[in-house]
């Protein structure tokens, strides 16, 4: 496989004639003439995006010449679309009742996030992750305790 030979002929009012290999390349119809400030989207058509190497030659109208090789840009994996998020229904409301507290107190509401044992001392200790607080989970049934602050009554209801 050989690189591809782009030619670029500059000329004194600073359009510019474009070939490769041999072939004349002409900017898309109705488009303006190629211009020396052309150059990058010359390259990128003439190397079909930089999908492909090639040797670039310029030509001045002064008769001066360089020339230079584009290199293929490295293709770039493109990343996995995120997948789209399900659609999630407004929050679900449970009433969750109890007796015995005294008119107008505090009552404190918790939800259950797990259990633990009591040691054979009679204490109880609980590792709480304040990231989950186990009422998001859809389909489980989670326990919530009420618990009155003045009377101390504490009901524990689940609730589906």
């Amino acid at each position: 496989m050989s690189i591809p030979l782009v030619v670029l002929d500059v000329r004194e009012d600073g359009t510019v004639t474009v070939t490769v290999d041999g072939k004349r390349l002409d900017p898309d119809p109705f488009a303006p003439p190629w211009r020396r400030s052309s150059f990058g989207q010359i390259i990128d058509r003439a190397t079909n995006d930089r999908t492909t190497p090639a040797r670039v030659e310029v030509r001045e109208a002064d008769g001066t010449t360089f020339t230079d090789i584009v290199a293929a840009r490295r293709r770039r994996s493109r990343p996995e679309p995120e997948p789209e998020p399900a659609a999630q229904a407004g929050p679900v409301f449970h009433t969750v009742e109890g007796k015995g507290f005294v008119p107008g107190e505090d009552v404190a509401v918790a939800v259950v996030t797990g259990h633990t044992d009591a040691a054979h001392s009679g204490t109880a200790r609980a590792l709480i992750d304040p990231a989950g607080n186990g009422a998001d989970r859809t389909g489980e049934v989670i326990e919530v305790i009420l618990f009155g602050r003045v009377s101390g009554t504490t009901i524990i209801r689940r609730v589906p």
